[in-house]
Parts: structure tokens; sequence; C-alpha cells
């Protein structure tokens, strides 16, 4: 089918939540892709950083069909090899002694909330206040818009989940201040994606975990975007020096099958006893031998250093291009995660992207949004930078 016809079917059949969606994207080869019409488009965006090898990366690839040849599905009543092995090298790269998996990042969020229910519920101790972060986003289930720190994704959905308190990003006296005898938990992003690639001060996180230990209370990072060598290093929280007690992961943890992670200490994940979690298809054979040919990936000697470089050139060469332009009102995030915000929408610039073959997206109404793959070439940089410089001329002011 050619685009018209895919467009024609999805407007008959399918719930209309995504709005209109421009491309019909029918394969993909590193970071190129090709919609349905044969166009070819460099991937700026990576399925929302989903697809942080590149598409169909071979490794990955390889250790899809090697599974699907053998198992397809089995419950969770039973043991599962290839799961074992993913929380195994998973353990083995950070701090979490123990994971649980699941389906996606929203659900990870969901585990990692009931897990420190859990926790305080164990100990006898009526704590179940999480303190959020506004402009946070942690997915769209119920639990997770509350823990949202954005209205418009709340907007009739209510009532919402009890318990949630919401304080300023970067503002850890804030977070003191909203401590009282119910609260349990704080949780926060190391870097606020979907808000507008938020970076806090370089302080902020280790200074949240030392407020934590002296009020007792548990750290929760969702790492849903900015873990997996994201940021430059293989999890966001190695940058500030410190460690959370509790960790979400998923989109990319799997190079594109859904997944979802959620890791703790061995203390906190001895909350969780059998019947209190679980996910038919969480941890299945299929997304758990994909994710281990990423975790292979990415923790091969150099593959970090090399996107960090690869991040900073990315950052060296967008600001030196967008110098001095008056559009833009900051510039920033970390590795190969970048918002350009602007002082007029962003979509403008998206769409003259689109139309010369690169595909960006946005966070919030005036925030530009890279996030290449992890494998992207500096002469891949260069190319999105000239493009982008020539989006931006000739822009409406702000």
């Amino acid at each position: 089918m050619d685009t018209k016809a895919i467009k024609e079917l999805n407007n008959l059949y399918i719930m209309n939540t995504y709005g209109d969606r421009q491309l019909a994207i029918v394969r993909g080869d590193g970071t190129k892709v090709w919609d349905a019409d044969g166009n070819e488009y460099l991937d700026f965006f990576s399925g929302i950083a989903v697809i942080s090898l590149g598409h169909c990366h071979p490794e990955v690839v390889a250790a899809v069909k090697s599974q699907a040849e053998r198992l397809f599905h089995v419950s969770n009543l039973y043991y599962i090899e290839p799961q074992v092995k993913l929380a195994q090298k998973l353990a083995a790269n950070s701090f979490a002694d123990k994971w649980f998996f699941c389906n996606s990042g929203a659900e990870a969020n969901e585990a990692a909330i009931k897990i420190a229910r859990k926790y305080w519920f164990n100990k006898g101790e009526a704590r179940p206040g999480i303190i959020a972060m506004d402009g946070s986003f942690h997915g769209r289930t119920l639990m997770t818009i509350t823990a949202t720190g954005q209205a418009k994704y709340k907007k009739g959905f209510a009532p919402l989940m009890p318990g949630f308190k919401h304080v300023p990003f970067n503002d850890v006296d804030a977070v003191a201040g909203a401590i009282d005898e119910t609260t349990g938990a704080v949780l926060v992003e190391p870097i606020q994606g979907e808000s507008g690639v938020r970076v806090p001060s370089d302080d902020y996180l280790a200074k949240l975990r030392e407020l934590c230990d002296d009020k007792g209370l548990l750290l929760i990072f969702d790492e849903v975007q900015t873990g997996l060598g994201r940021t430059g290093s293989l999890f966001c929280y190695e940058h500030s020096g410190i460690a959370p007690d509790i960790i979400t992961l998923a989109k990319s943890l799997a190079g594109g099958v859904p997944i979802g992670a959620m890791g703790a200490t061995d203390e906190v994940a001895a909350a969780f006893q059998p019947g209190d979690h679980a996910s038919t298809f969480g941890g299945n054979p299929i997304a758990t031998s994909a994710a281990c040919a990423v975790m292979d990936v990415l923790t091969k000697p150099g593959f970090i250093d090399g996107v960090a470089q690869t991040g900073d050139y990315l950052f060296s060469e967008v600001r030196a291009a967008l110098d001095g332009d008056n559009h833009v009102v900051e510039i920033r995030g970390k590795g190969m995660m970048m918002g350009v915000e602007l002082s007029v929408p962003a979509k403008e610039v998206v769409g003259r992207l689109l139309a010369g073959g690169i595909i960006a997206g946005t966070a919030g109404e005036k925030v530009l949004r890279f996030l290449p793959p992890l494998i992207i070439t500096e002469a891949e940089v260069d190319t999105v930078v000239a493009a982008l410089r020539d989006a931006m001329k000739e822009l409406p002011d702000g």
C-alpha cells in the first residue's frame, strides 16, 4: 500500500489518539527509514529514543530470529532463560541487584510506585506518599498520569490516584518542604524529556540523595528516556556520582521490541513477594533476548565513550550553527538528548526538516528535540546541522 491507502484505513479503523501522523514508515536500516512511497529519511528521533542502536541492528535481529525459532512465550510461572540473563547483565552494570520486567515505561513506573508503597507497608509504616516534579512525565496509566507533573495529560481523567504531591523541578528545598509523615519516596527524571529536555543543576540529584538519606525516604529515578547510553553514560545517574534505590527503564532496552524494567536494591526488592505484582508478557523470551543483544552492544569497550564523543560534537556544531539566531532561547541536554528552545512554535522547524528528509520532534510547543540513534556519525551530524541552519531561515518573529 502507498501512504494514501494506509492513511485511509487508519482513519476508518484506528482510534484518533495521534492526530495526523504524516508519514507511513515501512522500512528501516541503521539511521535511515523509508516511507510507503519510497522516500528516504535520516531518523534523528529514533521513535522517541527507542531505536538507540539504529533500525534493525543486525545483532538484535539475529537474537530475535534465533529466539523466535525456539520459543515465543512461556508463562512467568516458569523460569525464562533470556529473562534471567538480562537481569544478570543489568545488575552487573548498575546499582540494582534485582529486576522486574514488564512491557512499557508506564508499567515500569507503576511497579516502582507499588514496590515503594509495599516497602513501607511491610515495615508497618503508613508512608504511601510520593513527591514528584512539576513538568515530569511518567506514563499514561491513571497512576502514572497522576505522578506526571503536567496538567494537560490529566484533563478528563479524574478522579486520579491519591498520595501524590508535585514540587518545582531542580528545587531541593521545595522537596524538603513537601515532606511529611506520610511521605515514602521521591520520584524524578534525571533529565526531564517530554517537558522540554530540562537539565537540572549539577548537584541537584546528589542533594536529593542526601535529603532522602537524611529523611529515610526512597529515591526513584525514571530513566525510561535517559537510560541506556542516551546521555553519554550507560545510566544518567552515573553523571551525578550517586545512585537511587529504584530505577525504571523501557524505550530502547530491547531495540524496539516492547519491554519495561524496574530495578532495585536487594533491600527494596525484598518488598515484593509472590502475588504482589505480575505481568503476563513481562520479560517474555523474545523481548529479553533482544534486550540481551542490546546490552551486549552497549557494554562493548568504547561504545558509550563513542556516544559521548559524538554527542559533544552534535552540541558543539548545533550551537555554532545557531549562534546569534534570535529565534533560539536555549540549547540544552546531554549526550544525544538535545532540546532547542525557540521563541516560535517548533513544529515549523520540524516540518521544514521533514521536507528535507530529516525526522526530528518536539518537546512541548516551542522545543525542537533531537534523539538520534547512538550510532550516528559526525558526517550525519553535519548533514542535520546544515539542514537545521536552512530550516531556521526566515522564521516568523516570536
